[in-house]
């Protein structure tokens, strides 16, 4: 999988991006919101990116921000809601305001999303609700949330358990990554 491309920018266009690395040119779909704070043709970029595999498509989306990709992911995992849709909804409006949106149930504003109707739009909240704010935590706390749940991940524990040692890790007090995997760990051994 493709997580990253830092290189040069060839070509700028709202249907996407290429970017040259090492000689090579990705094609890369953004979001049309990112589209303005993409530099022009030679200028140096980096991109977060999620590689999205079909048995007859391989396509590589790009975000700025980490968190923009964290939205993405998440919602390619509700029901009826492909990379299409997905980058139309981060397209439709910032991200903060999507979770916003979301958290405060309001499906008035997801549905001035192009190709969001109001049964996908509640669809998105019911499924979304308990996820969104998770993301919303570890963007106010800074990455050290995220990349501890990360850790505790690969390490082979649930993501579920994982979130909820680090939350309570938090809460504690701990705000270094280091901090948090050590007071998450005596969390999950505690049993609590």
């Amino acid at each position: 999988m493709i997580a990253s491309l830092k290189g040069v920018v060839s070509s700028k266009k709202p249907e996407g991006i290429i970017v040259e690395v090492g000689g090579i040119g990705y094609h890369v779909s953004i979001p049309l919101s990112s589209l303005c704070n993409i530099p022009d043709p030679g200028g140096q970029i980096f991109l977060h990116t999620y590689t999205h595999v079909r048995e007859d498509v391989l396509q590589l989306y790009g975000f700025l921000s980490e968190e923009e990709r964290k939205v993405f992911v998440t919602l390619l995992g509700v029901n009826g809601i492909g990379p299409k849709l997905s980058l139309a909804v981060l397209s439709g409006m910032p991200v903060e305001r999507f979770m916003k949106a979301v958290v405060n149930e309001d499906i008035s504003l997801l549905t001035t999303i192009p190709g969001l109707g109001n049964k996908t739009a509640s669809r998105l909240i019911l499924e979304l609700k308990e996820k969104l704010p998770k993301i919303l935590v570890y963007s106010s706390k800074g990455h050290a949330a995220g990349d501890a749940v990360s850790a505790l991940v690969n390490l082979g524990y649930k993501n579920f358990l994982s979130e909820k040692a680090v939350d309570a890790a938090v809460k504690n007090g701990a705000t270094s990554i280091e901090g948090i995997i050590k007071e998450a760990l005596k969390y999950m051994t505690e049993g609590k």
